[in-house]
């Protein structure tokens, strides 16, 4: 069952497009919201290995995990967030 978390407060809940979550059914691996200089981004835990204080969202049988510097911010994950240079890896 897919499941948005909340992160720093139950009130507050990060939602995720249907286009991430078409991206993570492609790729059926793991990812990590981090922060970039450019500000957050949504990368596979190969390359940005999640951390223990991390939120854990579960998205079509996979984890987004949220930095938790990120989730004091962050209301939706969106294709925004997905690094056009790393589609193909």
């Amino acid at each position: 069952m897919d499941t948005d978390a909340g992160s720093t407060s139950p009130s507050h809940r990060i939602t995720v497009s249907e286009g991430v979550r078409a991206y993570i059914r492609e790729k059926r691996c793991n990812f990590r919201v981090c922060t970039s200089c450019g500000g957050p981004i949504l990368l596979s835990t190969m390359i940005k290995p999640p951390k223990a204080t991390d939120l854990e969202i579960y998205v079509e049988g996979q984890i987004i995990y949220v930095s938790m510097y990120q989730s004091r911010y962050l209301d939706r994950i969106d294709e925004k967030m997905i690094p056009r240079f790393l589609c193909d890896y």
